[in-house]
Parts: C-alpha cells; structure tokens; sequence
C-alpha cells in the first residue's frame, strides 16, 4: 500500500487553494461556500454523486465559469511566471475510420503548421519526448480511434503535461479504463507527481482505488461534505449518504 502525505508548507512547490467558493447557473446554485486546499505535491481527490458539481468546480478553477469566492494558486518563490495548469478532460470520442495519428493530434496542439504537411523537422523527436512522459512512445503512430481507454488517457495526460504544469487537473480519468489499466494509470499518476513535484486534482467515480494513491479525498454535494484522508472519508457517515455503501466498495 502506498501512502504520500505531504505536510510542509507551500513555500517550495505549487498549491491551490479555494476559498469560499459559490457557483450559480441561471437561478440554479450549483455550488455553494466551497473550501479546499490541496497542498504541495498532494494527489487530491473529487468525489461525489451525479450532479454533485464536480466538474463544475473544475470549470472555475480552469475559468471556464464565473464564481464568487476565491481561488489562489501559489508558486514557488523563485518562479516569476504565473502557474501553469494541465487539464485532462473527460474521454473524448474518436472516430475508428478516422486517420488521424497521435503525431498528427501532436502536431495540432504543439505546432501551427497543417498536420497534413506531416511533422516538421525535430516535432517527431518532440512528440517521443512527450510520449515518454507516460511510458507511450509506441503510441506515436497509431491512430486516436483505435486507442484503448487507457491509451488514449495515456496520449491526452502526455498532452496536458507539455509545458510541464504546476497543476494537473483530471476530469474521470479513469472512466472507460479496464481495472488493469486504471493501476497503471494511477501508478503513472503517482510516478509523475513525484518526478516533476506537481499536484493533482482529479474526480472520480472509483473509490478502490483511493485509499492506495490519493493523500485526500473531497465529498462534494452542492457544498463539501466532509473532506480528509481516504479511509475516514470513505468510512464516513456523509460518505453512506450520498453513494448508500460504506468504504468504498
């Protein structure tokens, strides 16, 4: 079992904290008095039932949706950039006729030159680079459409990584991922935060898989209702509330 709390203060890497946080769509509160902090390094976990906001709090933190609140992204002292923030979104969908490459998906979001006048000269060596970020070198060639669920995470989490964010945030990364797949995803997850010291926000619908990896787990319903170390949210009694099962399982 693997176990990563960081209990410094964020003096030396990137943090996020949100503070009083309330979303409203039209007449509809959809958030309301949100307070998290995900410190230095942590893996952080979203959870919550169908409707909860989840995806919805993401938005805001990536200014997607306008909020009343704050939200303070921290950098190290030394850093003279604003933050960088790498998103993951939920799986896209991918024609299997469509040709496609993950070169050519590269080559759209790194460079300006048509993909169809094929990779200019050094972006291949470029791609390899960001594809071993994930261990996905072999994927360089294959076309998006046939990529597993755990392959195509694997591709778009090497995209969200180049620049090299401060903070990387997941929307259900581990939806349409088989169980053998969803531990190596984790397993990558925690390889990357500890290689390049970044923090990591993500939602999630699977709960076995959190006492292992998340160093704090957040249950949100329209508010946060409780928040702390995995075992003690999923044994919690909000925590049988909203999903009517206990410890996850």
């Amino acid at each position: 079992m693997k176990t990563h709390f960081h209990n410094g203060g964020c003096s030396d890497f990137c943090c996020l904290k949100v503070q009083n946080l309330s979303v409203c769509i039209g007449d509809d509160q959809i958030l309301t008095d949100i307070n998290l902090h995900v410190h230095c390094g942590q893996m952080v976990a979203l959870i919550g039932p169908n409707g909860a906001g989840k995806s919805t709090l993401l938005k805001a933190l990536l200014g997607e949706r306008a909020y009343e609140g704050n939200i303070t992204f921290s950098v190290p002292h030394e850093a003279k950039t604003k933050p960088k923030i790498g998103y993951v979104p939920q799986s896209p969908t991918f024609d299997p006729g469509d040709p496609v490459s993950v070169a050519d998906l590269f080559a759209c979001c790194l460079s300006s030159r048509p993909a169809f006048l094929g990779l200019r000269s050094g972006l291949r060596s470029k791609v390899l680079e960001c594809l071993s970020r994930v261990h996905g070198e072999e994927l360089i060639d294959k076309r998006v459409g046939t990529l597993s669920g755990g392959e195509l995470q694997r591709v778009l989490l090497a995209l969200a990584l180049e620049p090299m964010p401060n903070i990387l945030i997941l929307d259900e990364p581990l939806s349409g991922v088989d169980i053998e797949g969803m531990t190596n995803l984790m397993d990558m997850l925690d390889e990357i935060r500890q290689t390049y010291d970044l923090s990591i926000l993500m939602t999630t619908h699977d709960f076995s898989m959190l006492p292992r990896y998340a160093d704090q787990v957040v249950l949100i319903d329209g508010a946060v209702k409780i928040q702390g170390k995995p075992d003690d949210v999923l044994n919690s009694d909000e925590f049988q509330q909203a999903f009517h099962m206990k410890g996850g399982k």
